[in-house]
Formats: structure tokens, C-alpha cells, sequence
């Protein structure tokens, strides 16, 4: 009785943490809910590997909001995400270091530290592949990314 308890729980605690690893990669796009602008300054040069958060599940990406407003959202982002879209916000991300390519569109394009990147909504991006370095940029969506709202593609 005492085993079968056991297995129980443990089958129980292995469905939600399926649940939850597929819901994550949803949610790290997500945007809280908005919250007062604050003066301050945020060292991003500092943050690195884990400092800006745990690797979203089925990516390579670490991803950390550093501003929410009910305009934009401002994250710093290491690493690479599959090729995606997002339908309700535009994307503007500039890259701090790493070099290789993103596709942009149908397009596989050279990026490198210190480009400007602009992506309309509904333009597949992403696919990263580095040459040198690992990527990390700042992301900005304007509005804020809908629930839901990253839609990856083949």
C-alpha cells in the first residue's frame, strides 16, 4: 500500500512538472503586469549566465525583465530561441555581444555585437546560430508581448 502511495505521488509530481516545463517557454515572453517607472541604473554588463535566470525550458535562452510599463518591456537576453514570430508586438533588439547569424524573415542574416535589429510583428526571427561567442542582446517589445503570443516555426 505504502509503495503504490509512493508511486502515485511521484507519477503526480512528474505530470505537473511536464505541464509546467511546456507552459515555461510561454510564460518567459509573457509580461507581468505594468509597474511604476522608477529612476535607477541596471549594470548589464554584469549580468551574465545564470545572474539573468535559469535556462527556459526547450531553449537555449536565459531571458531577464529589467523594465515592464504598459508600453514596452525591456529584457536582457542570453543565448539562442528556435525561430519564431510574434503577432500583437514589434521587437527591437540590440546586440551586445556574440556574432553569427538570425534568420529575419525567409532570410538568414550575419549579426554581430552592436547591431540595431528592428522586427515587425508577425517576421519569423530567431534561429541563432553563433560563430563567435554567445549572443546577448537587449529586447524590447512594444506593446508588451500578449500570453501566449511567441508562435515557433519550422
Amino acid at each position: 500500500m505504502q509503495i503504490s502511495r509512493t508511486v502515485l505521488v511521484a507519477s503526480l509530481a512528474f505530470v505537473a512538472g511536464a505541464i509546467a516545463a511546456r507552459q515555461l517557454p510561454v510564460a518567459f515572453a509573457q509580461a507581468p503586469i505594468a509597474s511604476p517607472m522608477e529612476t535607477r541604473i541596471v549594470d548589464v554588463t554584469a549580468l551574465e549566465g545564470e545572474i539573468i535566470g535559469p535556462i527556459v525550458p526547450t531553449t537555449e535562452l536565459r531571458s531577464r525583465l529589467v523594465l515592464v510599463t504598459d508600453q514596452a518591456t525591456i529584457a536582457v537576453q542570453q543565448g539562442n530561441v528556435a525561430k519564431h514570430f510574434h503577432s500583437t508586438s514589434d521587437e527591437v533588439q540590440y546586440i551586445l555581444s556574440g556574432s553569427g547569424t538570425m534568420w529575419l524573415g525567409d532570410t538568414q542574416r550575419s549579426i554581430k555585437a552592436g547591431d540595431l535589429i528592428m522586427i515587425p510583428k508577425g517576421v519569423n526571427h530567431g534561429g541563432t546560430i553563433p560563430a563567435s561567442g554567445t549572443f546577448k542582446a537587449i529586447a524590447i517589445k512594444l506593446p508588451p508581448q500578449a500570453p501566449g503570443d511567441t508562435h515557433f516555426v519550422n
